[in-house]
């Protein structure tokens, strides 16, 4: 399951990397807004991503899920792909879930 929202959390870390552009050229959110959130979202994410095997890592990628939903306070193209990414933690979280269950199973049985 890990490897799995490692790869959700690394790509996060590339959208709000371009976030910035977004924010700059469509939002015209100032500069001195723009590129400390989104450096602050995608270090998280980095963080997240790092730490992914202990239990700090999973509550920081949630986090990296509320941060890309809150970003498009400031342009409302990251609700999109905040939602998206959102959508694709739980998703991988839960069937992550599932399948370690069944493999623990198969495994004791």
């Amino acid at each position: 399951m890990t490897k799995v929202l490692v790869a959700v959390v690394a790509f996060e870390v590339v959208v709000f990397g371009l976030a910035v552009f977004v924010m700059l050229q469509v939002s015209s959110v100032p500069v001195q807004v723009a590129v400390p959130v989104c450096a602050a979202a995608a270090l998280l994410a980095v963080v997240s991503a790092g730490t992914m095997r202990r239990p700090l890592g999973q509550w920081l990628g949630w986090l990296c899920q509320l941060v890309g939903l809150a970003m498009g306070l400031l342009t409302p193209a990251m609700f999109i792909m905040g939602g998206l990414f959102a959508l694709l933690w739980v998703a991988t979280f839960v069937l992550g879930r599932r399948l370690d269950a069944q493999a623990d199973g198969r495994a004791g049985a």
